[in-house]
Formats: structure tokens, sequence, C-alpha cells
């Protein structure tokens, strides 16, 4: 749908290791590559074994074509199939969403690993309030 935000979630495929923190890296580079150019990227992480995003593609670009270039492109870096065919994507409704689903990502892995006190494969875009 134009002009709206996704949060979109995409998974390992079953069976394979996660991700190390290289491939996190990898991941991370290739997420902000075209904010700004394809897409408005709002927040990302990058965990062990899955990835959210919120992003808003601009016009002339699909979320399906996105996540296609960011799969297959992530995949060939790290030189293994990685990646779920299938990805979750859902459409944020107002701000009050938006933000939910902001905390949400931030708060990713020091949910998952409260020992954490930094993460380096998060991020929030320019676009985020």
């Amino acid at each position: 749908m134009e002009g709206a935000i996704y949060f979109v979630t995409w998974r390992l495929k079953p069976g394979q290791q996660p991700l190390l923190p290289d491939e996190r890296a990898i991941v991370k580079e290739a997420i902000k590559h075209f904010d700004g150019s394809r897409y408005t990227l709002y927040a990302f992480v990058v965990m062990d074994d899955h990835v959210h995003v919120l992003v808003a593609p601009v016009q002339g670009w699909e979320l399906k074509s996105i996540l296609h270039s960011w799969k297959s492109f992530t995949a060939h870096k790290m030189n293994r199939a990685v990646w779920q065919d299938e990805s979750f994507d859902r459409i944020v409704r107002d701000q009050a969403e938006l933000n939910e689903k902001g905390r949400y990502i931030l708060g990713n892995p020091f949910k998952r690993w409260p020992e954490l006190n930094t993460y380096e494969w998060i991020g929030l875009g320019a676009s985020f309030s």
C-alpha cells in the first residue's frame, strides 16, 4: 500500500546455524543501504535467528521487492541459503503503533539477553519520531 509503514519480520530457515556477528553486520548494512532512496527506514534489529524492520517503501518500490533484495543479497554475501521464503508484515496503523513497534524492536535483544548493555546490530532511522 502506497505511503504505508510496515512492521516486517523474517527468520532463518529451520536447521540453520544462528547468525554470527559478521553475518549480522552484513544484514545491518544491507538494510541501511537504500534508506532514503528505495524506502524510509524507521527502526531495525538483526537478531541471531530473525530480523525486525519498520520501513516505508518510497513511490515506485514495493515491499516485496525490497525484502527480496535484502534476503537475496545477504544470503549471497553469507554464502548460504539462510532465510525462510516467507516473511510476516503488518501495516502500522498510527503513531501510537509506530512508537510501540519501535520500542519492541529496540528492546528485543535486551529482553532476550538481559545481561547485555549494548547491541550493535540495531538502529533507529532518522525518520523515527
